[in-house]
């Protein structure tokens, strides 16, 4: 297979134009479209100008038309716009390599789904730091399974719309998992006034909001006389796009089906 045809949906938003830079500097692919919601101001303009160099390929609010002799479309938008999208690569047979988060648990049974028909990696954090960080987690999970109170500090700019991060949610989940429990009755999203004391059982979030941070993410396992923190912080979103380029690749090799990157990375 020569370069792999690549649309980028979004590409006027933060990750956009991270993801169109990334794939203009990739020789092994090449930026076919790129997508913008109806009405947007961006529409007609050369999506190179996004990011200073122009290239050519004009954006497009014509979802079908735009990915007609794409290989795969990136996309890191909102859950709705996403869906739609999700749906015309189902119809034309492309894989879609999924970084938007805030999905609810009907939503994510629908992506799952199209993995019958196309190549889907569904991933709430792209970076490959934060998915070996993964991995770690369920290793320390299983060795500090008693005694240590867990809890999750995610911090994110003041432009992020959901809470707590998809990143912080699936770290949870691993955690969760690890320890035979169900994240949804163990979570602990908040605490106010006179709490009680704190259910050892129980996994704490905690949310920042503020200024321009990329992600920050700790997972603190804290015992009698010690703690354990997992930390990983992204400095640039050039992390993301380069994991979900790794995604589109590994979908190019593989074809249909259901996967995240800790497949895509070979940490199963």
């Amino acid at each position: 297979m020569g370069a792999l045809n690549i649309a980028i949906a979004g590409s006027s938003g933060r990750m956009g134009r991270a993801l169109l830079e990334a794939v203009a500097q990739a020789p092994d692919m090449r930026l076919a479209a790129a997508l913008e919601r109806k009405g947007s101001p961006f529409v007609g303009r050369d999506a190179g100008e996004l990011f200073g160099a122009p290239c050519g390929v004009s954006i497009s609010e014509d979802t079908a038309i735009a990915l007609a002799g794409c290989h795969a479309l990136i996309d890191f938008t909102r859950p709705e716009a996403t869906l739609d999208h999700l749906k015309a690569c189902r119809e034309l047979g492309i894989n879609i390599v999924i970084g938007t988060t805030g999905f609810s648990a009907e939503q994510k049974e629908l992506i799952a789904d199209a993995g019958r028909d196309i190549g889907v990696v569904f991933a709430p954090n792209m970076s490959v730091g934060v998915n070996l960080s993964l991995k770690l987690l369920d290793m320390a999970a299983r060795v500090l399974n008693e005694g240590y109170d867990i809890e999750i500090v995610e911090a994110h700019h003041r432009h992020k719309v959901d809470a707590p991060s998809g990143t912080a949610l699936r770290m949870g989940e691993v955690v969760a998992n690890a320890l035979g429990r169900n994240l949804a009755e163990c979570a602990v999203y908040g605490r106010e006034g006179v709490t009680g004391e704190r259910s050892p059982s129980t996994i704490g979030f905690a949310t920042v909001r503020g200024g321009d941070i990329v992600g920050d993410h700790t997972v603190l396992f804290a015992g009698t006389g010690e703690r354990i923190e997992i930390t990983h912080k992204a400095s640039s979103r050039a992390t993301f796009a380069l994991g979900a380029l790794r995604a589109a690749r590994f979908l190019a090799q593989r074809g249909k089906g259901l996967f995240d990157m800790q497949d895509v990375l070979g940490l199963r």
